[in-house]
Formats: structure tokens, sequence, C-alpha cells
């Protein structure tokens, strides 16, 4: 045979191999979803409860309250109650087992706070998760307080240091204290954690938050976090390294996620389901970020709030999505202040009104986008994308956002449409349907 030809058959070969190669790469890329949550299977299934209030846990055998400050072991066996503000103090470690409940008393504003220096190993299972709900026998948001965990990462504030207080009564102030200069920050361990019922509202404090990191340094681990029906807001991020994976934020009053006082974020494959009969009238988010409430009151040559966010998903849950907006009902998903930066990177924006809403007081300008970015977004039945507040006119960031380099893409799906079974009261999943995104850059400027 001429070599000639053995030459061109072995390239043929060749390029044969590689093509099949690049199609089955192709095709694996098309078998999971990239936008939103992701997982071959739903991550969601056999940890997560949708309808926490149909569920008993029977009364407690245990009592907890005042300060704990021996090395205490939770164990499954028994079902606690948490009597008031419950302290971990003095560099002491509370374990608790998988599947043990622990249970917030409702008449004294029940809260675990695990203050700096202390740490919680709350680890769960799949198979067996960790529990912390109401004591009420007809459950509602807001029943008990909720959890601190408290350390000694950076903040932007003055002094880096900051105190929460919600009425709490410490045996020292140092109990309630957060912020320092350590990045690493260790406060234990949260994984396969239900959170249900929480952020009680007081008279002169406000509400409780159902999970609040307070200084937490990147060396924390919190994985797999539920929160449902929550008064306040389900996560509540101030200052601190942290890097949060798998968490569910359910029919919340309050924001799902808000990140404030010089915040270090990463978040990645995680959920807020928002529900426009549940939501608080004085607005409320799927992310709230902002670097302070008052600018005086933090030191603006430390760091901003900075939220790296990947592989979200944020879902409005109406029954008729165009009358819940003419009425007021559904607000913006996210909500960007003054000197806080967004990182926002194939994710899902699903049935808002507008998606986005950028304080304002941030000048449109070069530099102001570069701190807040979209790509590779999935914007999804939408009234408008992303505005500047009290500005009907959003030419500019449509504009911006809708170029081809930024790969976002529009659409105006149903729920049935976009996700696999979202309405599914048992056992929903939130994840995107397989090929059957119209994937268009093509902006709908229509308000």
């Amino acid at each position: 045979m001429n070599p000639n030809c053995i030459t061109n058959i072995l390239i043929m070969k060749n390029f044969t191999q590689t093509l099949c190669l690049f199609l089955l790469l192709v095709s694996s890329s098309f078998a999971q979803q990239e936008k939103g949550i992701t997982g071959k299977n739903s991550w969601l299934n056999n940890w997560t409860e949708f309808r926490p209030n149909q569920s008993e846990y029977g009364e407690p055998t245990q009592i907890l309250s005042g300060n704990i400050n021996q090395d205490t072991k939770l164990n499954k066996k028994d079902t606690y109650l948490l009597l008031g503000s419950v302290f971990v103090t003095d560099s002491t470690t509370l374990t608790i087992e998988p599947g043990t409940v622990i249970i917030g008393d409702f008449k004294t504003n029940g809260a675990l706070i695990i203050s700096k220096g202390s740490k919680i190993m709350a680890e769960g299972l799949e198979t067996d998760p960790i529990i912390f709900t109401s004591n009420r026998s007809v459950k509602k948001e807001g029943d008990w307080g909720g959890i601190f965990l408290l350390g000694d990462a950076p903040i932007n504030k003055f002094g880096n240091a900051s105190s929460v207080n919600y009425g709490l009564r410490p045996t020292s102030f140092d109990n309630i204290s957060y912020g320092g200069l350590n990045a690493e920050s260790n406060s234990g361990v949260m994984r396969y954690v239900r959170i249900e019922f929480a952020g009680k509202r007081t008279q002169a404090f406000g509400y409780f938050n159902s999970l609040t990191l307070a200084g937490v340094g990147r060396k924390t681990v919190i994985e797999n976090i539920m929160v449902s029906y929550s008064d306040g807001n389900s996560f509540n991020i101030l200052g601190g390294v942290v890097n949060l994976e798998k968490m569910v934020s359910f029919r919340t009053k309050s924001n799902d996620y808000e990140f404030n006082f010089g915040t270090q974020c990463n978040i990645s494959n995680s959920l807020a389901v928002r529900s426009p009969y549940v939501s608080g009238s004085d607005g409320s988010r799927c992310l709230f970020v902002a670097s302070y409430d008052k600018k005086e009151e933090v030191d603006l040559s430390k760091k901003g709030t900075y939220v790296n966010a990947e592989n979200l998903t944020l879902i409005n849950l109406s029954d008729n999505l165009a009358s819940d907006i003419s009425v007021g009902l559904v607000k913006e998903a996210l909500y960007i202040s003054e000197n806080a930066s967004i990182d926002m990177r194939k994710s899902v924006i699903s049935g808002f009104n507008p998606a986005v809403i950028i304080d304002n007081k941030v000048q449109i300008n070069a530099e102001n986008l570069e701190r807040i970015k979209f790509t590779d977004m999935y914007f999804n039945n939408c009234k408008g994308n992303i505005f500047t507040e009290n500005d009907t006119n959003n030419a500019d960031l449509e504009n911006w956002y809708g170029n081809s380099v930024f790969f976002n893409v529009y659409s105006k799906g149903t729920d049935a449409e976009t996700f696999i079974d979202a309405k599914n009261p048992k056992r929903p999943d939130f994840r995107l349907r397989i090929n059957k995104i119209l994937a268009s850059n093509q902006v709908d400027t229509e308000n």
C-alpha cells in the first residue's frame, strides 16, 4: 500500500477518535445543567423537609440553659429544649450527634450562641440531619430566636469588633462580641442541618435571624443547611471570610441571604425559594448585599463586602405572577448597595420584579460595573432584569449586561417549563429542565 495512503488513514482515524471524544464531552456537558443548582441527582433529597409543620418530634427530655463552658455532646436519643439564651463559652466545643432534635422555646426566645473562640460540631448525615425547630403545637415563622456563630475574622467596622444583641443576656460582653484579625478563624462545622420556624421578632431589637455568621473565618465549614419559614433573615452574614455550599432558604419573610460589614463570601450550588404570599411587606430579597448600614460606622479603607456566587437558583413561586406583581407582592431578587461587590455566574433568577436593583447611590460607570458582574446568567420570567433604584430607564444597564460577551440568556418560561418539578409539595426539584431552554441573549425590555 502507498505510504501516503497509510498516513492519510492514520490521520483520519485519529481525527475520528478526537471527534468522538469531543462529542462525548459535549453530550456529557448537556447531561447536567450548567446554570442554577447542579447535580446528576437532586442533592435536596433525603435530608430536606418542605413541609416541616407536619413533622412531630415529641416532648423535650433535656433542657439547655445559661452557659455551656465544658465540652458537651448532645445525643440523638434525647430531645433538647433551648430555654432562653444558651451560650457556648470559654473555648468550649458543643458536639451534636446526627439525628438530634433541638427545640427553641417560644416564651423565652430560645437561642444558641457559639461565642468567639468556641466551636459547634453539628455534623448531621444526609439520611439523618440535625434539626432545630419550634416547640409550639402549631408552628409558625418566628417561633423562637435562632443560632449565632461568632468568630474573630475581620469585619470593616472601626476597631475590627462589634457585638450582637437582640436582648440576649450574656454573663460577659465577650460572649456576644465578634470580629478580629484572624481570617482563618474556625467556629466548627455545620453540615446537614435544618433550622425551622426561627427568626422571632423582639419589640426592642427587631428580628432574630435563623443563622447568623458573624466574623466567621474560612476554616469554619458550613454545608447543606436548610432554613425554612424564618421571620427574620434566613442567613445573616456579618463580616468574616465565609464559604457556603448547598444552602437552602425556603419561604422566609425577610431576606434569604444578607451580607454586610465587609463579608468576603463564596457561595455555590445554593437555593432560595420565595413566595409572594409569605414575604414581608417592607421588602425582602433573595440576596441583599451591603457593606454597612451607616457609612460612618465603618472604616472605608478596609475591604467592603464581596460576594462570589456561582450556580445559585433564586425562584419566586407564584400562582399568578402577573397578578401578584400588579398588586405589589413581588419585589426584586437581588439588592446591591453602595460600596459592595458581587460576581455572580451560572445562576438562575426566575419570577421577580425585576431581577436586580442597584442602589441609587451607585454611579453607573466602568469602575462600578467592574464590581457588579453577571455572567452566564439565566434570567427567566422577570418583569425587567437589572435596574438602578427608582429609575425606570435601564437601557444602559440592559445594553451592558445584555452584551453577548457576558453570555447571559433571557426567557419567559413558566415554572413547569423551566424547572424539573418545582411545585412538588414533598420533594421538589429546582434544577433546570435539560435541553428545554431556548437560549437567547436578546434582552426583553418589557417592564
